[in-house]
């Protein structure tokens, strides 16, 4: 099978790809390299790899893109709240136009599977402190890139006549090393602020997040690209584990345990409307996808990546989305 990656050499997408050669696809990369391609050097030399640099909001670019797929994995967004904010009519044309324009082109061509990558931020806001909020929960999308996630996602699912088979996940906050690492994620800022024994200062640490490792994310992916297309046909399924809900409190305690002089200011917040949590029981019951990881496997793993001195500057504006 030959498998599309849209922003292949992103965060999660260049984990995405490992997987998908590692398990035997011919795995086509479409990436603007906004952020570089250092992440995919790795492949190059394997002739189950294949790369077109290039911008999906080109129509040529999206033909060249699908010419022989067989499934699309799309990846490829203005990622995050921060990003869409700083750019909103950039993220519109990628988010939702060209998303769409890829879509729609898609099931004309005759690639069979299309998966989403959506968040589960499109959950906004829990009603109800006291519950989980699952597949079929009220969305309450508060951000740009929220309402472009919910918008694509409800257009995908809703269009009858495309022939394609499609699935949306909704990905829980991403944490863990890739190889084009982040670190203005949750999970990777903190430790790196601790482990450069800054203080730490963490805004409303009473909110409430689902969270999951980037590998995990990337095999929710390969899982649902190998299972029979009537157990995915126009479903969603939120991407994580129940048990990985942290406020931000208990993630300042697991790092506080490896690093227990570490500093820390807690700077108290109602406003921020994003606080949820989410029940992953429909990918664990019907896809039989488990995670492999936890969050404090996370902790350890940045913390030894920051032990090894690889990156000159993990400061820099290249391992940020903004």
């Amino acid at each position: 099978m030959k498998v599309l990656v849209t922003g292949g050499a992103g965060y999660i997408g260049s984990t995405l790809v490992k997987e998908l050669l590692k398990q035997g696809y011919f795995v086509r990369v479409v990436d603007c390299l906004k952020w570089g391609g250092e992440a995919l050097s790795g492949f190059f030399a394997n002739p189950q790899f294949e790369f077109i640099k290039g911008d999906l909001r080109k129509e040529d670019v999206r033909k060249r893109a699908l010419i022989g797929a067989d499934a699309v994995i799309h990846l490829a967004a203005i990622v995050g709240d921060p990003a869409c904010k700083k750019e909103p009519e950039l993220a519109e044309e990628v988010n939702w136009r060209a998303s769409k324009s890829i879509f729609d082109l898609a099931g004309r061509v005759g690639v069979k599977r299309f998966i989403f990558a959506s968040t589960c931020s499109n959950y906004g806001r829990m009603p109800d402190a006291d519950r989980y909020l699952d597949e079929e929960s009220v969305l309450n999308p508060i951000s740009l890139y929220a309402k472009l996630k919910v918008k694509f996602e409800k257009y995908i699912l809703e269009e009858k006549l495309n022939p394609l088979v499609v699935t949306s996940l909704r990905f829980a906050t991403a944490y863990g090393v890739s190889m084009r690492m982040r670190f203005d994620l949750t999970v990777n800022e903190f430790v790196k602020e601790v482990f450069f024994d800054r203080e730490l200062v963490v805004y409303g640490e009473k909110f409430w997040r689902p969270y999951c490792h980037v590998e995990d994310l990337a095999k929710a992916c390969v899982c649902v690209l190998g299972t029979d297309k009537k157990l995915v046909q126009r479903e969603v399924f939120n991407v994580g584990d129940t048990r990985e809900n942290y406020q931000k409190q208990m993630i300042v305690d697991l790092i506080k345990r490896r690093f227990p002089r570490m500093k820390v200011r807690f700077v108290p917040k109602d406003e921020d409307p994003r606080d949820y949590r989410v029940d992953f029981g429909k990918i664990k019951n019907k896809l039989k996808f488990q995670i492999a990881r936890r969050l404090e496997d996370g902790i350890d793993e940045v913390m030894q990546l920051l032990g090894r001195g690889e990156l000159k500057n993990p400061d820099n504006s290249s391992y940020r989305n903004i």
